[in-house]
């Protein structure tokens, strides 16, 4: 089988999001081909390289998100009239679409997104998709003037919503270049006979700008497409940029909230990562009959020395393994860990990983400060050194050399998140046999089943009770851990996560009509000639001869200069070729 596998800042990037899921499962399936279109968000993540690839890719096209891109193209007065109809278009279904691309009813209340307005929506996407192939592109076209001028009156129209009635030019400047940017794939030539026209399943590692491409493989040369999401792309816009105008937010929000129903509407299957994102995505429109819930691959490996040895552990240490920035409220586990020390003074608890950027940095100095106040060094007597029960750490020194060390030095893990999607570091302590106490947000209590204690997050006292419950009662933590080691075995190995996609990738294609013909040296149509075995692993189909989409042949043209079609490598840098050397 050919998997055309689509990315956004992720794999096959050294420093992308996903990436290490992405390896796993192309290595995973060395059965099958990949053929990679990865979209890039920064200069950074491009000079940082790829990590090595497996022999099973056979292609890597790669085109940025990041940098402005001036095609050249200069659109005649058909094809401007055209951009003008099918921009209006998709400017009114943002302005008349609420949070999430839900519309508005008369009176104001959120109502369902109707098919009628989904259709409008994927019209003028597709129709826009349809131009930018027929012109060779349209990123000039999506920051013109014409483009400004569409989104106005669609924001001044009868019927738009205040907040996109409220906005200023400026609003509108940031908006139309940011759609810019999100619509950037319709320019692609990717689309053709020879790229992912003639994959057999295009697989959108997640959800938003990545799916795009297979979006429009779909509409051109009806490619099945398979949307997998760990973290729900319109949940992660929601989160990010809160300093933005309302009219900035308001409108960006429709336009990934229709985006994110239309993709779910035409993908054939749905592989949400746990249900908490399963939950998103059924509010946007996703038919519960498409989605599969495939948990995230983990590598036990690393972890089963801590696991196989629960008892080397300190009974009276506490661990906390993660990044630190404020979203984990390490400042709520000090006050908690306070009453602890009350109830158990020898207790010591160990904070061990690195800040996240210069907002992680300042929160680790002010938590820093924190622990040296509920907690002055303590000496056993007045010759000895005083220490502090609170320790910070990093891994990768010689008294912790890895994650798994860490774990491995307390006989208790606690998760004191007020925001977390999978918390996969409660999973790997889960390998490692350890007990947890976790707050009750995002996929946590999925993610222990009964194997843990679960306390509201932001409760200092009900995270301090739990603790103290469990340090003190070593066989129900024995139990606990136990039973988390065989749940984490069981549900979030790399090998389960590998065979559920194998298995989806194949029904899938059973349910899929032949989509290619094989084309004789004149041209014409050979029967029989994709035998029953073609899909079988293996090359047992003739290399030589030409395979066309169902479609038709489509007309060649080549790619926009700012796209690139690179050698699958393998070591950490990525290399450039001019178009038609891969393979």
């Amino acid at each position: 089988m050919r998997i055309g596998l689509l990315t956004e800042g992720g794999y096959p990037y050294v420093s992308g999001e996903a990436g290490l899921w992405c390896d796993r499962l192309v290595r995973g399936l060395e059965q099958h081909e990949f053929d990679l279109y990865a979209l890039s968000r920064s200069e950074r993540e491009e000079a940082e390289g790829w990590v090595p690839l497996p022999p099973q890719v056979g292609r890597v096209r790669t085109a940025p998100l990041w940098e402005t891109v001036d095609d050249g193209i200069v659109h005649g007065r058909r094809a401007r009239r055209r951009f003008a109809e099918c921009y209006g278009e998709l400017a009114t279904a943002l302005c008349t679409a609420g949070p999430g691309g839900a519309s508005e009813g008369p009176e104001g209340e959120p109502a369902r997104q109707s098919a009628l307005e989904a259709d409008r929506f994927a019209s003028a996407l597709y129709g826009l998709a349809e131009l930018a192939r027929d012109e060779g592109g349209l990123s000039t076209a999506l920051r013109s003037e014409t483009a400004v001028r569409a989104l106005e009156r669609a924001c001044r129209a009868p019927g738009a919503r205040r907040a996109a009635r409220e906005a200023r030019v400026p609003d509108l400047l940031t908006v139309t270049a940011r759609l810019e940017r999100a619509l950037r794939p319709l320019s692609l030539d990717w689309y053709e006979n020879d790229d992912l026209g003639s994959v057999d399943l295009c697989h959108a590692t997640s959800g938003g700008t990545a799916a795009l491409p297979g979006l429009l493989a779909r509409h051109f040369s009806d490619v099945p497409l398979l949307v997998t999401e760990y973290g729900v792309r319109l949940r992660t816009h929601y989160l990010t940029e809160p300093d933005s105008s309302p009219a900035i937010r308001s409108l960006l929000a429709a336009f990934h909230g229709r985006l994110a129903t239309e993709t779910y509407r035409r993908a054939a299957v749905i592989t949400p990562g746990n249900t908490h994102a399963r939950r998103w995505q059924e509010r946007c429109g996703a038919d519960r009959a498409k989605l599969r819930t495939v948990h995230p691959g983990m590598d036990a490996a690393p972890f089963a020395e801590a696991g196989e040895s629960p008892d080397c552990a300190d009974p009276q240490t506490l661990v906390w393994v993660g990044r630190v920035e404020p979203a984990k409220d390490l400042v709520s586990l000090l006050h908690a860990f306070a009453e602890i020390r009350r109830a158990e003074p020898g207790a010591r608890l160990r904070i061990v990983g690195a800040p996240t950027g210069p907002e992680g940095a300042a929160y680790l100095g002010h938590c820093k400060a924190l622990a040296a106040q509920l907690f002055p060094d303590e000496a056993d007597g007045p010759h000895a050194v005083g220490r502090n029960p609170v320790s910070f750490e990093e891994t990768g020194g010689p008294e912790l050399p890895s994650r798994a060390d860490a774990y491995a030095s307390g006989a208790l893990v606690v998760l004191s998140s007020v925001v977390e999607g999978f918390p996969a570091g409660l999973v790997e302590a889960m390998f490692c046999g350890r007990a947890t106490v976790s707050t009750d947000v995002g996929a946590v209590v999925e993610a222990i089943g009964g194997t843990g204690l679960v306390v509201p997050p932001r409760n200092p006292r009900a995270l301090a009770e739990a603790c103290v419950a469990l340090l003190r009662d070593p066989e129900r933590r024995n139990r606990l851990g136990a039973a988390a080691r065989a749940r984490a075995l069981e549900l979030f190995t790399v090998e389960q996560n590998i065979a559920a996609f194998h298995g989806i990738y194949l029904e899938i294609l059973s349910r899929t009509p032949a989509r290619r013909v094989v084309l004789d040296d004149t041209g014409e149509p050979l029967p029989f000639g994709v035998p029953a075995e073609a899909h079988v692993p293996g090359r047992w189909s003739d290399p030589t001869a030409r395979v066309a989409a169902r479609g038709g042949p489509g007309t060649a043209r080549s790619g926009p200069g700012w796209a690139t079609e690179a050698e699958p490598v393998r070591a950490t840098t990525s290399v450039a070729v001019s178009e038609g050397a891969a393979r």
